[in-house]
């Protein structure tokens, strides 16, 4: 008997259809996992399922869960069994919790919801909980606020939240998109013991199969509202019938031709470059300890190279992409740019910062929504003595947004008529527009689906096809890393651990912490090759 049957649900918002007659079984102790692009129905299924669609939204169909009609019940029904019977992880921790309570509160407040007990039973029951999703009492004490946890610690608090009553149903809403790969890794490998411990069923919702495919039961893959294929993991990636599952796997295993880098001559130099902070004083009248973010790093990247960078949360990627951009001070070592220093004494020198450009990880929050594209895009003027001006000024815009495979058309449009893709697109036509030197791309593709994710690295190798591109590539997905950079960095606890050409990193990479990164990202080729040996 399934524990969460969906039959024939149809969901439509005003005159638009979302939703198309969508079906699905989730069995006790089963992990199924629900996958396709942004738009295909992913989420709307989810929220459908424990009842937080909007007041406008209209359905049909029938979605039970042990056998009781979730789409006739109350809102005031609902309540009881959100949190009690369906529990729900979403993608991003941090807006998930409340930043002013304590991550005991928070974990006991659906305890207290929900049973009559004490305040006292309800914190040593979320105690009991934190150790279980791997949050031990010694380190991470029931006074601690989410700000000082990582990403992965809160996502943590976030299942345990949601599993603090054992739930029948756990939905999991790309609950490990934006975490670095050993962390992700330790994210499913938890919800893979859970479900079997708790023996409660797992929806998990995902855009990448690569994310899935080793611990999914079964796949259903969902395209504009409709469920295309679906089957067992083994069997569905052996015999995939429908052109768009076929689309996503070739698209989450895609491989960027990159054009050869040209002779070595450097362009941004790092040598020894150190950026430490303070950390709280352990006894009232003792030292202040020291965090060392950045400790002593040294690294060249040469005119025209693709150099990438990658490492876990917390290892000093951040704090040295702020001082390469002049965004940071260092405590000692330099930076220098076509041999001229990034800092002036404590200032940052302007006249090398505006050679460089960035393109960060989420291309709606970096732009002003009430600008059109026309005048997104020019930010990079206001760094220069004498931007150009009337037909000048409209050409390089054309000349930008024709650049990135757009319309010289779009620039009159604002941003939220684009989608994702093409938003990373006109950030990197703002990269582009001032001709820069060097380009940080800083997580770009990490929030796309894999096939915006591919078509973005494919402009990528356009670009450095058409011009002399250097850029530096800081990503936690090993796989991009890989196709799209020639050389790549390795980045532990505030050192370059490991550096060296980008395939040869991959294939022999000759430190533990390399290794260790390597084996917590399987790729869909792996998967794929399992695949096809197993009976």
């Amino acid at each position: 008997m399934s524990l969460l049957s969906i039959q024939g649900l149809s969901l439509a918002i005003g005159s638009y259809d979302i939703l198309h007659d969508v079906s699905l079984d989730v069995a006790p102790g089963e992990i199924v996992a629900v996958t396709g692009e942004s738009g295909s129905g992913k989420s709307m299924t989810a929220l459908a399922t424990i009842g937080l669609l909007p007041a406008a939204a209209r359905t049909t169909g029938r979605i039970t869960l042990e056998g009781q009609d979730l789409l006739s019940l109350s809102e005031g029904q609902m309540c009881s069994l959100r949190g009690a019977r369906i529990g729900m992880v979403f993608q991003e921790p941090m807006t998930a919790l409340n930043p002013v309570r304590t991550i005991g509160d928070q974990v006991a407040e659906t305890i207290l919801q929900h049973e009559a007990v004490s305040r006292a039973e309800a914190l040593d029951r979320a105690r009991a909980m934190l150790n279980r999703v791997g949050l031990p009492e010694d380190r991470f004490p029931l006074s601690r606020y989410p700000h000082e946890l990582s990403g992965g610690q809160r996502q943590r608090v976030v299942i345990a939240m949601a599993i603090a009553l054992r739930p029948a149903l756990l939905i999991a809403d790309e609950p490990t998109t934006a975490l670095d790969v050993t962390t992700q890794a330790r994210i499913l490998d938890l919800l893979k013991e859970l479900t079997q411990d708790f023996g409660m069923g797992l929806m998990m919702i995902t855009h990448d199969l690569a994310v899935v495919a080793g611990m999914a039961d079964r796949i259903v893959v969902m395209q504009q509202g409709r469920v295309v294929e679906t089957g067992p993991t083994m069997h569905l990636f052996q015999h995939m019938q429908h052109p768009y599952t076929r689309a996503l796997f070739a698209a989450s295993a895609h491989q960027v031709n990159l054009p050869p880098a040209p002779p070595a001559a450097p362009l941004l130099q790092v040598r020894d470059v150190v950026r430490s902070y303070p950390r709280p004083r352990r006894r009232l009248f003792g030292p202040r300890p020291v965090m060392h973010a950045v400790d002593g790093v040294s690294f060249t990247l040469h005119r025209g190279e693709r150099l990438g960078l990658v490492g876990e949360s917390g290892c000093g990627k951040s704090t040295l992409t702020r001082a390469l951009l002049g965004l940071e001070p260092v405590q000692a070592g330099e930076i220098l740019l076509d041999g001229a220093p990034v800092w002036a004494g404590n200032h940052p020198n302007l006249e090398v910062r505006r050679k460089m450009q960035v393109v960060f990880q989420d291309p709606y929050g970096s732009f002003n929504p009430r600008h059109r594209v026309r005048r997104l895009i020019t930010e990079p003027f206001h760094l220069l003595a004498d931007p150009p001006q009337g037909e000048a000024r409209t050409a390089r815009i054309a000349e930008a947004l024709t650049a990135v495979g757009l319309n010289p058309a779009d620039a009159d449009r604002f941003i939220h008529e684009f989608s994702g893709g093409q938003r990373q697109r006109i950030a990197i036509a703002r990269a582009l527009i001032n001709d820069p030197a060097l380009i940080v791309f800083d997580e770009a593709v990490s929030a796309l689906d894999v096939s915006v994710r591919a078509q973005c690295l494919d402009l990528l190798a356009d670009l450095c096809r058409a011009r002399p591109l250097s850029y530096l590539f800081i990503s936690h997905d090993l796989s991009v890393v890989r196709t799209i950079t020639d050389r790549v960095m390795v980045m532990q606890a505030g050192k370059i651990v490991e550096q060296g050409p980008t395939e040869q990193v991959f294939t022999d990479p000759q430190h533990p912490y390399t290794r260790a990164l390597l084996a917590a990202a399987p790729t869909l080729p792996d998967i794929k090759k399992k695949t096809a040996n197993a009976p």
